[in-house]
């Protein structure tokens, strides 16, 4: 079975199931909870606390952990009904400024397991991941809507992740490569720098998850001077972050610019106040990469 990842510093993302925090908490007892994965020994519950930020995500077993869950979530959501032992084939992707050198090492990070025993969520699962395809993120969420872009000579993807803002031009619906980097400006350095501010300034410790309140316009129960706090700072990022794009001599007025990832759709109001960028497309499906991974590598194995 197919099976498509992303693999996000903030959340982990499948073409089926909610995202969750790529967070996890172990434990050698069994915790309260139904969420917990039980893998050599060792449990794992899903928590809303991250995992600090790791360029390289194969340094420690935590990221095939929660791929584990992805699988189980998926293997649900599908119905999927197979007996035995069941053969995975996952599709994965890197930012594509790191996507060259370390693709291999990625895919190598998932296969040569042999047959994965564990449970999750009471329910006992054995598969065995036969294939790894690893492709571009930024570029597999612009496929999604090859369509649109195959016509426009050049237009400019930018992933706003949570480590990282991920650029890469597009000419005639074709990624290219010279023309693209992965910039540390995510929505996690967004987060430090508020709550810090706001600790400094009001004395409350505020969580990634009310900051992300304030942003989606929820209603929240906090002074209306840590609010402004909030989006303030917020506006102040995003300026940053296009004046940096500027300064990697990218045009930002004459051309679509596309944005995609759970950050853009956070942040889509203060990138539309900005006022600079006069073509702004957003992609408003947080799933979009797991979805261009699972495009991608059907593709691959038609030969296309």
């Amino acid at each position: 079975m197919l099976i498509s990842i992303d693999h996000g510093n903030k959340q982990i993302k499948t073409i089926h199931c909610a995202p969750f925090t790529s967070g996890l908490v172990e434990s050698k007892s069994k915790p309260f909870g139904s969420r917990v994965l039980n893998y050599k020994g060792k449990y794992y519950q899903v928590t809303d606390r991250r995992i600090p930020y790791r360029k390289d995500k194969t340094e420690d077993e935590r990221f095939f952990v929660l791929t584990l869950i992805a699988i189980a979530e998926e293997l649900e959501a599908t119905n999927f009904t197979g007996h035995g032992v069941t053969a995975v084939q996952l599709a994965v992707g890197l930012p594509p400024a790191y996507y060259g050198a370390n693709y291999q090492k990625f895919s190598r990070y998932f296969i040569g397991r042999g047959i994965i025993n564990y449970t999750y969520a009471g329910k006992s699962y054995a598969i065995q991941i036969n294939d790894v395809g690893c492709y571009p993120q930024s570029y597999a969420a612009a496929l999604t809507m090859f369509q649109t872009l195959k016509d426009i000579p050049s237009a400019l993807v930018l992933d706003i992740g949570g480590m990282t803002a991920d650029y890469l031009e597009i000419k005639y619906g074709e990624g290219d490569l010279s023309i693209c980097d992965s910039l540390e400006n995510g929505v996690i350095l967004l987060y430090n720098q508020i709550e810090s501010k706001v600790r400094a300034e009001q004395d409350i410790l505020l969580s990634e998850q009310q900051i992300d309140a304030i942003l989606e316009e929820h209603e929240v129960q906090l002074p209306q001077n840590v609010v402004e706090i909030v989006e303030r700072l917020t506006q102040e990022f995003i300026a940053d972050l296009l004046s940096t794009l500027r300064e990697h001599q990218l045009e930002l007025k004459s051309k679509p610019v596309i944005f995609v990832g759970g950050g853009s759709i956070l942040l889509r109001k203060q990138i539309e106040k900005s006022g600079k960028i006069p073509y702004a497309m957003f992609l408003e499906d947080i799933r979009a990469n797991a979805k261009g991974y699972e495009l991608l590598y059907q593709l691959s194995k038609r030969g296309g």
